[in-house]
């Protein structure tokens, strides 16, 4: 497990299969979503759940915990106003209100360290409620 570039104040790694499984949804289109976790034991962020290409945001959304944080990736596919089918890649960082200061801190240090081990996200959205990420917040960014 590499720490390149890593930041010595969070400490947090990222598992392997967290960046391969992250390139099947870039490259392959394997994934509609992905969504990590951070294992405190490990001190690394790995998958938690993958959504496969036919499911919708909703089932998406449904996936992200109530009260505990996570960063999930969403690949959102639309047509532009030219009729052009385009597809942008979404970091989210779910922090909702309930979920523990520990939880919240750990994943706020974390966070910009995971997400440069990325490449290829176009836009980035923070979301503390479900309305702060409903599929129109998604919609207008992406166009």
């Amino acid at each position: 497990m590499s720490f390149r570039g890593g930041n010595a104040s969070s400490g947090m790694g990222v598992a392997e299969h967290s960046k391969s499984t992250y390139l099947e949804l870039q490259r392959k289109k394997v994934f509609r979503y992905v969504i990590f976790k951070i294992d405190e034991k490990k001190k690394e962020v790995i998958v938690e759940k993958t959504g496969g290409p036919t499911e919708s945001y909703d089932d998406f959304a449904a996936s992200l915990p109530e009260s505990d944080c996570r960063y999930a990736v969403y690949d959102f596919d639309f047509v532009t106003s030219e009729n052009c089918q385009k597809s942008k890649i979404f970091f989210i960082a779910w922090s909702p209100s309930g979920s523990r200061i520990r939880s919240k801190m750990l994943y706020a240090t974390s966070k910009d360290r995971f997400r440069r081990e990325l490449e290829g996200i176009h836009y980035e959205i923070q979301a503390t409620d479900p309305t702060e990420m409903d599929l129109e917040v998604i919609r207008e960014r992406a166009h």
